[in-house]
């Protein structure tokens, strides 16, 4: 099974879809996470962990402590995919996604 973890800067809220003006990037992510939850069952999980409301996850994995001590806050959002850093910095883009799960996510696309 694939897993992806996304660490993410604080946000309001878990997914940060809230609020007068949304991240087209962060809409694009959440619509992934869900479609990866349903239809992705016992191939895939993405955990997307949120500063503001899970700090202690971004301590206790060292991979993460150390892209943060390394490149401070910059580093966010961090990707990691079955414990392995693929991308910081940025969110994946959809293609990236669906290479690191190796599903078609084309269904999950926000136009």
């Amino acid at each position: 099974m694939k897993k992806i973890e996304l660490f993410e800067p604080a946000m309001c809220c878990s997914t940060g879809v809230c609020g007068p003006s949304v991240d087209k990037e962060l809409i694009q992510t959440t619509a992934i996470q869900r479609y990866v939850s349903v239809n992705a069952q016992g191939q895939a999980i993405f955990i997307r962990r949120n500063l503001a409301q899970n700090p202690d996850a971004f301590v206790r994995n060292p991979i993460v402590a150390q892209e943060l001590k390394r490149q401070g806050i910059n580093a966010l959002p961090i990707t990691l995919v079955d414990g392995q850093l693929v991308k910081t910095g940025e969110y994946p883009t959809i293609n990236e996604f669906s290479s690191y799960l190796d599903m078609d996510l084309v269904a999950a696309l926000v136009h």
